[in-house]
């Protein structure tokens, strides 16, 4: 037990109460660890993350209202002090590096074991980074102007453009992803023609079909 990890407090922000309680439960087990609050949103965990002034923050990247990486940018400009550890259940690949950017010290996949959630933990509550290998490598390179290393496809597109993305690739529709997301389905609109754009395809079912095995590939 590191002098970092004594009593430290934790809000953990997730739209799944099954993931919320068992997060909790294995923070739990854990000796000095503490949750002080619990969330299911982006406002919800602001308004928790700045009431209780956690030592870390968890926070799914993917919410119901909402998402993560907005959370942390937003916690960030009202209180630096607060570390965040990134977890989703899609691949590093699609929102690690964003993750990072907006003030995560660390990224974690929900399918990880237990001692790797732990670890990351530890890691984060030390003011360190916790980061894959090949995640390591691509920031790296990207500080260094590395033009040679591959970019996704999906790393072109902005923060708000892959939300949209993530949520045709549920299957959701112009309307339902503007009443979601509180934008007007025009505005839902433009973001459909700037993903076809960004990812080189011609309709709308194309984008549909990327979409889906984007998020299949991810899961």
């Amino acid at each position: 037990m590191t002098k970092s990890e004594t009593n430290s407090r934790m809000v953990l922000v997730d739209d799944h109460p099954l993931m919320r309680d068992g997060l909790s439960m294995r923070i739990k087990a854990q000796p000095c660890w503490e949750v002080c609050g619990m969330a299911a949103t982006e406002d919800e965990g602001f308004d928790v993350i700045i009431e209780q002034c956690p030592d870390l923050a968890l926070v799914d990247i993917s919410l119901g209202t909402g998402n993560g990486i907005e959370l942390i940018k937003r916690v960030r400009s009202r209180n630096s002090s607060v570390k965040f550890l990134a977890i989703s259940a899609f691949k590093e690949s699609l929102y690690a590096e964003r993750a990072m950017r907006a003030g995560a010290l660390g990224y974690l996949n929900k399918q990880e074991t237990n001692e790797k959630l732990i670890e990351a933990i530890r890691t984060v509550l030390k003011g360190e980074r916790f980061l894959s290998e090949t995640l390591q490598a691509r920031l790296i390179a990207s500080a260094l102007g590395n033009t040679s290393v591959e970019q996704e496809p999906t790393e072109r597109l902005s923060d708000r453009e892959k939300e949209i993305f993530r949520l045709i690739g549920d299957g959701l529709t112009t309307g339902a992803i503007a009443d979601k997301l509180f934008l007007s389905t025009h505005t839902i609109d433009t973001h459909r023609e700037h993903l076809k754009r960004k990812l080189n395809v011609d309709t709308a079912a194309e984008l549909s079909r990327m979409a889906f095995h984007a998020m299949i590939n991810n899961a």
